[in-house]
């Protein structure tokens, strides 16, 4: 009995309709793990240019400074403003995309870090709003304090308790917030006083008196050795003032250290006759101190952009940031370098006044 094999040969084009299906399948797999990876978050901030805002303009119908307690007059004319950057990414909870960072690189006016080089790792946005706040509440108070100073104003001036380790000498006994008034029977003045009871003391326990809520409190703490043979407290310590009339500052969800000259310079506008600024374009960046020594800042690129987007004509810069300016001038914006208050608000009035200030300091 004889069987047959019958054998069926595959038509070619069942070869080619598999290969079509393989291709278009890998196709899509490769777009979706394309897109995926460009939608991924990555480990960079992108710093843009923020608002410029004149501090001694008005906001919602309010006057961003305000002075009480002392003779005033509001400036009418011209702008001091200071100006910001905006921060995305970086953060646990503000995180941007591979296509983010490529968009934000080809972008003239932004500029990219990797995260470790802006916040420290596992920080929230929470913790970073809170510390730009705290960083904004201090530049008021020192921005105040170096106006009155360069305007002759008298002024208190205390050491007041910043925070305190847990495992700090002053841990349990003193309170952030404490207003130092002496230590070992010696009126506070400056760190240096403390320095020098708490080495003639040599490591034995020392009375402080503070003042806690308006109340005067007498505490005694044992100092803990510290580096290089030092005894400390253990507290961090900062300025506090207390000044003769009431200045105001309202602003909103703007953070940070680095508008403290130019409230200075709107605070001294506020309270001296006519307008500093003659009616033109002003705006800045530094920190400042209470004796109005001009700090460096951050993010001074964007800033520049951002303030001659608002049209201003001059900006006052740090001149520690000098470095960061030359190559990155905005089209039709003086740059003028400053280092202190004074010279700040020197310049200002010369060109103010009317006068020509293409001599003024530089950045070169």
């Amino acid at each position: 009995m004889s069987q047959e094999h019958t054998d069926t040969a595959a038509q070619p084009g069942t070869f080619r309709d598999r290969r079509f299906t393989l291709m278009v399948t890998s196709g899509v797999v490769a777009v979706v793990l394309a897109v995926a990876a460009m939608t991924i978050p990555v480990p960079y901030v992108v710093e843009s240019p923020g608002p410029a805002i004149n501090t001694i303009g008005t906001m919602n119908g309010q006057h961003i400074i305000t002075v009480a307690g002392h003779e005033n007059f509001p400036p009418t004319a011209g702008s001091l403003d200071l100006t910001t950057v905006h921060l995305t990414g970086g953060l646990p909870d503000s995180k941007i995309s591979f296509i983010d960072a490529l968009k934000a690189w080809l972008t003239p006016s932004d500029t990219i870090y990797p995260a470790e080089m802006i916040y420290a790792p596992g920080v929230s946005q929470e913790a970073v709003n809170s510390e730009n706040s705290a960083a904004m509440t201090g530049s008021q108070e020192n921005a105040t304090a170096a106006a009155m100073d360069a305007l002759g104003i008298a002024f208190q001036t205390n050491l007041s308790v910043a925070s305190i380790p847990e495992n700090g000498a002053s841990w349990g006994i003193l309170k952030p917030d404490d207003v130092l008034l002496t230590v070992g029977a010696q009126k506070v003045t400056d760190l240096t006083v403390i320095q020098n009871v708490l080495a003639e003391g040599k490591g034995a326990p020392v009375e402080v008196v503070v003042r806690r809520a308006g109340v005067e409190k007498t505490l005694s703490v044992t100092p803990k050795p510290g580096d290089g043979g030092k005894y400390l407290l253990g507290i961090a310590l900062q300025n506090t003032f207390t000044f003769p009339f009431e200045v105001k500052i309202s602003l909103q969800n703007i953070g940070g250290p680095s508008a403290g000259m130019i409230f200075a310079l709107g605070i001294m506008d506020n309270l001296t006759p006519g307008d500093l600024t003659g009616g033109k374009a002003f705006a800045g960046t530094g920190t400042i101190d209470p004796k109005g020594n001009v700090g460096a800042i951050g993010g001074i690129a964007q800033k520049m952009i951002g303030a001659r987007g608002n049209g201003a004509d001059y900006f006052l810069a740090p001149g520690a940031n000098c470095s960061d300016v030359v190559g990155h001038i905005p089209n039709g914006l003086q740059v003028i370098k400053v280092d202190t208050l004074k010279q700040a608000y020197d310049a200002v009035s010369l060109i103010g006044s009317g006068k020509d200030g293409s001599a003024l300091a530089t950045c070169k």
